[in-house]
């Protein structure tokens, strides 16, 4: 069992800065792929980017490679999401995720954090 909590959210111009966090408790979190998605309002959930357990490969979403970066510290159960060059287009709840394999498929990850805000002005 592994519980994820998201923070660092909140409102930003566009062409700013965020890195979000994820907190895992439990042992295992360093046997667990993590991924982060977003959700805005009226649309599906999607995919924004994933990091294998050890940290070395990585996954990113088209419309957001180049400008964030995924990264983890296994030693402290958290995975990150630094957002930069944000778009008013980034606006959306965005929630990590931890499964066993490393994929862009939501349902492919078993635990969820609560998600955590994330709006950008333009």
């Amino acid at each position: 069992q592994v519980q994820l909590v998201e923070s660092g959210g909140g409102l930003v111009q566009a062409g700013g800065s965020l890195r979000l966090s994820c907190g895992a408790s439990g042992r295992t979190f360093s046997s667990y792929c993590m991924g982060w998605f977003r959700q805005a309002p009226g649309k599906e959930r999607e995919f924004v980017a994933a990091i294998s357990w050890s940290g070395v490969n990585t996954y990113y979403a088209d419309s957001v490679k180049g400008r964030f970066i995924i990264s983890r510290d296994n030693a402290k159960n958290t995975a990150y999401l630094q957002m930069n060059s944000l778009k008013p287009e980034d606006t959306a709840v965005y929630y990590c995720a931890a499964g066993p394999y490393l994929k862009v498929v939501a349902n492919e990850y078993v635990y969820w954090g609560q998600g955590t805000q994330v709006t950008v002005s333009s």
